[in-house]
Formats: C-alpha cells, sequence, structure tokens
C-alpha cells in the first residue's frame, strides 16, 4: 500500500496538470492577449529612453468610453459606448517636457517656459516632426500619438467615473493643474497625485493632443475593437483639459478639436509607444 502522504501529492500533481491543460486549452480559444487586463508576455511594465521619457504599460482589456448620461452636462459628441484595446501599450508617465521636445528638436517654443514643465504652443503637425526625429534618434518606429480611445482608458485607468478620481470636480486640485489652482500657467509634471496605473497630469495642465482626426458622431459608428478615429477630417483631437480650464473641461470624458497647424499655450501632448516596433 502506497504511503497516504504520496498519494495527495500525486493527486495533487494530477490537479495541477489538469489546471495547467485547462489554461492552454483556453489560451487556444481566445488567445491569452485576450483576457482582459493582460499586460502581454515579456514586456517589461515601464521603460525610459535616451531623452528620459518614461513610460508605463498599460494592459489591453475593455472599457465604458464616453460620458456617463447618468451625469449632468454631457456633450452630444460624449455618446457612452465599450471599446476594447485589444493589445497592451507603452504611454507617457507624464506630459512631453520642455526639456524632452528641446533634446529632440533643439529649440523651446513653449509660452511658460520651464524645462520641467509640459511642452506646449505645439500643433498636432509640430509633433508629427517631433515624432519622426525620436523614432530615428532611438531607432524604432515604435513612438506615436495615442489613439484616442487608447488615451481615454488610460486615463480612466478602471474607472467609469467623471474623472480617475470620482465625479466630485471639487477634489481636482489633488489630482490637477487647472483654473482654480493654476494661477493662470502650466506647471512642472508629476506634482500632483497620479492615477491607478501610475499616469500624471491626465486631467489638466495642457491638453494633449491624439492621433485622431474629430468626428462629431464618430462615436456612432466607430469599431468597437481599436477604434482610431475617422479616416479624414479637418481637425484633430485633443484630450484631458488644462490650467486654462474648469474642471467640468479637465473629464476623462471630454474632447475638443482644433486645427492641426493650431498652436496655443494651453496645449501639448503625451508619447504612446507600441511594443515590438
Amino acid at each position: 500500500m502506497k504511503n497516504i502522504s504520496l498519494v495527495i501529492t500525486e493527486s495533487a500533481i494530477v490537479v495541477r496538470l489538469i489546471f495547467l491543460l485547462f489554461c492552454l486549452l483556453l489560451c487556444g480559444v481566445q488567445g491569452c492577449g485576450g483576457i482582459q487586463g493582460s499586460v502581454g508576455q515579456g514586456l517589461d511594465k515601464t521603460r525610459t529612453n535616451s531623452i528620459g521619457l518614461e513610460m508605463v504599460l498599460i494592459p489591453a482589456g475593455s472599457f465604458m468610453m464616453g460620458c456617463d448620461p447618468t451625469l449632468e452636462n454631457c456633450y452630444d459628441s460624449e455618446t457612452q459606448h465599450r471599446v476594447t484595446i485589444s493589445k497592451p501599450f507603452y504611454l507617457g508617465k507624464y506630459e512631453v517636457t520642455q526639456a524632452q521636445w528641446e533634446a529632440v528638436m533643439g529649440n523651446n517654443p513653449s509660452e511658460f517656459k520651464d524645462r520641467t514643465n509640459p511642452v506646449e504652443n505645439v500643433s498636432w503637425d509640430d509633433v508629427q516632426v517631433f515624432i519622426k526625429k525620436l523614432n530615428e534618434k532611438e531607432g524604432t518606429i515604435g513612438y506615436r500619438l495615442p489613439t484616442e480611445a487608447e488615451w481615454e482608458y488610460a486615463a480612466r485607468a478602471g474607472t467609469s467615473t467623471a474623472y480617475f478620481f470620482g465625479d466630485d470636480g471639487d477634489e481636482l486640485s489633488r489630482y490637477g493643474w487647472y483654473k482654480d489652482n493654476s494661477e493662470d500657467t502650466s506647471h512642472p509634471v508629476g506634482q500632483k497625485q497620479p492615477n491607478a496605473w501610475g499616469l500624471y497630469d491626465v486631467h489638466g495642465n495642457v491638453w494633449e493632443w491624439v492621433q485622431d482626426w474629430y468626428g462629431v458622431n464618430y462615436y456612432a459608428n466607430s469599431p468597437a475593437t481599436d477604434p482610431k478615429g475617422p479616416s479624414k477630417g479637418s481637425y484633430r483631437v485633443s484630450r484631458g483639459g488644462s490650467w486654462y480650464y474648469d474642471a467640468w473641461y479637465c473629464r476623462s470624458a471630454t474632447r475638443v478639436n482644433d486645427s492641426p497647424g493650431y498652436r496655443i499655450g494651453v496645449l501639448g501632448f503625451r508619447l504612446a509607444f507600441s511594443p515590438g516596433q
């Protein structure tokens, strides 16, 4: 007769093997990367490049994009709908700073000059030149602006409230620079509290250009997975609010649009990076 402890050990091994087989079969059916919250196999949680641009890995997953209709004053262009981000990606921990812009471009166009402040007074077109030069400098093609859906997904960090910290705009002073606390200027990045995924200043400081063309009715017809915005348009989208605007404009769902050549001292950007590029 076998020793009872040996029988228990063998049984435990069998159970573990059965569980492992189940997991492998599940991955084969729906793909391991399709499991909500998956951060991707073999990817570092953070990355930093040669100009000191710190980025955090954003997991794949699904969320409700747009304004919760139970809130007052949602805009027509913010229709709530479910979106899936199918692949993990990196996003800047901070808005791109003036020092980082100058390291790539050799100039500083900002109105409120401080090397630790976000760069502003840059157009969407200017940002494309910056991205091209940064990719060349880093020997990659991975740097880009986030899509509008990626931006909101990352800003919310798993929340469904007006802001990543809740619905009360009076609490915004702890998390971002906006009209009531900014003293009419931008501020060094990273001074306020981050969201759950470690991103700073997603509410306020400067508006952030994203990749998409603007479409007022795009939400009603957009793909459910990895939407990239309309194929053409006259205006590009920016997100997040700024030091000049009221709290309501700093919500996770707020969308504004400007000409790709527009420059102003409240408008900057945050970079994304596609792994494997």
